[in-house]
């Protein structure tokens, strides 16, 4: 019996198990064979290799963005609007077969964009190249979910389960769980709250599974079996996802309307180039991305290159970014805009940059 029979026959088991007090532990102990069997899906055998290349796409730029979607939705043409890359574009599926690379400019950043090939159902198993296009995903910053705003919902959770089933959780936080393996002294348990989800029977019998028998959990807030799961596994990736529907332009406007107001999504129409502003802007929020710009002592300040970093990085931060040996030699930095209380404010390495700001750095 391989590996997917194993884990078609878990799932239907979990589909057939009634969900109530009797059943919670056994469909936990289901639920913790069937993340061990897809884990071992995910990596390739040892002997023999895994054949067929994968996409190695060289990280480039500020960030990374991968365009997922089923065949024909307007990943191409998106990319092809966005950048200046021409992504093959046409009426049949399955146009795009590798993956494309482009490089969106915007506010003086660098995004890169990975038009992917259309995942189908089943991917996860490796359907249409679809381990290749969920490892590529695994390596972004931002995953943008292209969805066609005329075909039913069903698709965006069609898209969410095979990414889901393959480690990568999005627009959700890590769980606050504390989880170390020890050498002996058996199984510490802790809460700091009410556990209304799983239990400390729970919580072994899912480590027996593992073959986890010493171990220290703390739970730090209300998390589910599959939260555990996930905390004892640590190969889970934690993505924001955008959920962006192309072809507005060919339903009605109450219907985009209530898209619109849906989290995290967002209406365009890539033929008609309809609301693609807005939606760099909101790229550029959910990367979190931030301008810093530097000044010379007794010159304006360089307004044309900028310096692309995270949210809630220092002055520390920004002297690696110039130069790696800055941060050593740095006496103290001189800061215009938002961050500060007035302008120009001398501060220290740990002093925390906002969007826009300007610094000065003294060294020694």
């Amino acid at each position: 019996m391989g590996i997917l029979e194993k884990i078609s026959e878990i799932e239907k088991e979990i589909a057939r198990t009634q969900k109530n007090k009797a059943t919670e532990y056994h469909l936990g102990l289901l639920k913790a064979k069937l993340a061990k069997y897809r884990s071992q899906l995910l990596e390739p055998s040892k002997k023999g290799g895994d054949k067929g290349e994968g996409f190695d796409v060289l990280k480039s730029g500020d960030a990374r963005v991968a365009l997922i979607g089923f065949p024909s939705v307007g990943k191409s043409t998106l990319l092809s609007t966005l950048t200046h890359t021409h992504s093959e574009a046409a009426s049949y599926e399955f146009t795009t077969l590798t993956c494309i690379p482009g490089v969106i400019e915007y506010r003086g950043a660098n995004i890169q964009l990975l038009d992917l090939p259309g995942i189908i159902e089943g991917a996860a198993q490796g359907k249409g190249r679809g381990r290749q296009v969920i490892a590529v995903a695994r390596t972004a910053d931002l995953v943008l979910m292209m969805l066609d705003a005329t075909k039913p919902y069903v698709h965006r959770q069609l898209l969410e389960k095979e990414l889901e089933s393959v480690g990568i959780r999005l627009n959700k936080n890590k769980p606050n769980i504390y989880f170390k393996v020890k050498k002996g002294g058996g199984l510490s348990f802790n809460s700091t709250c009410q556990l209304t989800k799983v239990d400390e029977k729970m919580v072994q019998m899912i480590l027996h599974e593992y073959k986890i028998f010493n171990a220290e959990v703390l739970f730090r807030e209300d998390c589910t079996a599959d939260e555990l799961i996930d905390v004892i596994l640590a190969n889970r990736v934690y993505l924001p996802c955008l959920y962006v529907y192309n072809k507005i332009d060919q339903i009605s406007i109450q219907e985009v309307d209530r898209i619109a107001r849906q989290p995290h999504s967002i209406v365009v129409s890539c033929n008609m180039k309809l609301n693609l502003d807005y939606l760099l802007e909101t790229l550029w929020e959910y990367l979190s991305l931030i301008r810093v710009y530097t000044k010379k002592p007794g010159q304006p300040p360089d307004f044309d290159d900028g310096l692309i970093l995270r949210k809630g990085v220092t002055i520390e931060h920004v002297c690696h970014s110039i130069h790696r040996t800055l941060a050593a030699q740095l006496k103290y930095a001189l800061v215009w805009g938002t961050s500060t209380k007035y302008s120009p404010q001398r501060v220290g390495i740990h002093h925390t940059v906002q969007d826009e700001d300007v610094v000065q750095l003294i060294k020694k």
